[in-house]
């Protein structure tokens, strides 16, 4: 809260100036009978003022689903699911975010306003949930790519309907949880509906599609190491967010290639809060919870003793960093038993002094980028320490990554400073890199 000293402190030098005009002849306002009639005016005014505000009061409180947008950030009562992810919520209700700045979670939550997307309003800005407007499916519902009619670019995640009774607070989680944060690394909140069975989060369009259909070949033209070693930079940051600079700490606890989202710049941004936790104590060491999160990523300590801290998403951020270099998912079973987990395949590789086999083979090969990779991997296996003691914090993560990337820079510029052949715009169009 601010403090407004200001009143106090000019007090009394506003009495003696009072003292001062009573004391040089000039009347007190209380007696002269030309102020006495003007205070008496304003009086009848401020009644008649008063009167009037308050039939309007009434008037809204009667038509309040009538509000134009305009009016939309006078409505009350919707907060009441940003307050406590458990309340119940107002139907056909939602909020949104209309600050544009990455500000701390304390300014982005005295910029939060709230709005009203109605279910007619989201139905119609999909095309009635058209399938082509589909960009992505998952446990908990299906993606839609909607334009509102100001022409802004959202994704609306609808839940199943057969889910609900069983993921109904992952909805509610993640609504809460977004409503806190506000990062350039991370997907924005926009708005929720919940209209009769229909439950629907409002997120920030984010254009290019996830981390892992890059990663497969059925997205762009490939990533190069430049950008990929920017995308880890990308995520670093965003998870240090959330453990350091939010105003209770939040473990996402589903950090993996398929929810992170890339922007048609090539830059990272963190998605899918469902699992996410706040710890409501900032000195609390765990968190005491069942077991959550994907297979491959998922802390084998945290998994052991259901004891979640900040360290059970560096673990899965290390697994993450193996995925990104080696393009291989955590888990391939359709490959030799010895070779089906991928970040023991790769911890083989680079024990071995043979990193450069891990790489992932549309990456293309140069003393640079290979020693790029090897850096990274190692400092995958550090996150992937089996004692969370023993693993770096995600700070400590991205100034590691930032040095690798500008190591990995200096070197490439040095050969051209014209071309910086790191990132994959500057290289020609490659053919057939998806079978690889």
């Amino acid at each position: 809260m601010k403090k407004t000293p200001s009143q106090n402190l000019h007090q009394p030098s506003r009495r003696k100036q009072d003292a001062d005009l009573y004391e040089c002849g000039v009347d007190n306002p209380k007696t002269h009978p030309v102020l006495k009639s003007f205070k008496s005016a304003v009086k009848k005014c401020v009644a008649v003022f008063t009167l009037f505000l308050s039939d309007r009061r009434k008037i809204a409180s009667i038509g309040i689903g009538s509000y134009d947008r305009k009016d939309l950030s006078k409505v009350r009562g919707v907060s009441s699911l940003i307050d406590s992810p458990s309340e119940s919520t107002i139907k056909s209700s939602s909020l949104r975010k209309l600050s544009s700045s990455y500000a701390s979670t304390r300014n982005a939550s005295e910029q939060l306003r709230i709005g009203n997307f109605s279910f007619e309003e989201i139905y119609k800005s999909t095309a009635k949930f058209s399938p082509e407007n589909i960009i992505g499916e998952g446990g908990f519902g299906t993606v839609y790519k909607g334009k509102l009619n100001d022409g802004t670019l959202v994704a609306a995640k609808r839940s199943k309907k057969d889910v609900l009774n069983t993921r109904l607070s992952e909805f509610k989680n993640e609504i809460y949880t977004l409503s806190k944060i506000e990062h350039l690394n991370l997907v924005r909140l926009y708005g929720y509906v919940e209209h009769g069975e229909e439950k629907i989060v409002v997120v920030e369009y984010v254009s290019n599609g996830t981390l892992r259909e890059h990663l497969d070949g059925t997205r762009g033209d490939g990533l190069e190491i430049g950008e990929r070693l920017d995308i880890t930079i990308d995520v670093a940051h965003a998870i240090t967010y959330l453990h350091m600079y939010t105003d209770n700490p939040i473990i996402h606890r589903d950090i993996k290639a398929s929810n992170i989202l890339i922007t048609q710049n090539l830059r990272a941004k963190v998605a899918d809060f469902g699992f996410a936790r706040l710890s409501h104590d900032p000195g609390a060491t765990h968190i005491s919870t069942q077991v959550k999160g994907t297979a491959g990523y998922v802390d084998p300590e945290y998994l052991r003793t259901y004891q979640l801290t900040d360290k059970s998403d560096v673990y899965s951020f290390g697994v993450l960093l193996v995925e990104i270099m080696t393009g291989r998912h955590p888990l391939e079973s359709n490959r030799a038993i010895s070779d089906r987990v991928t970040i023991r395949w790769a911890m083989r590789m680079l024990k071995k002094g043979e990193p450069v086999i891990a790489m992932d083979p549309r990456l293309r090969r140069s003393p640079a980028s290979n020693k790029a990779a090897e850096k990274v991997l190692k400092l995958a296996f550090q996150c992937l320490a089996p004692s969370k003691e023993s693993r770096p914090s995600m700070k400590s993560c991205a100034e590691v990554l930032w040095v690798i990337r500008k190591a990995f820079r200096d070197v490439t510029l040095s050969h051209d400073p014209t071309r910086p052949s790191h990132h994959s715009a500057f290289f020609p169009q490659r053919k057939g890199q998806q079978g690889l």
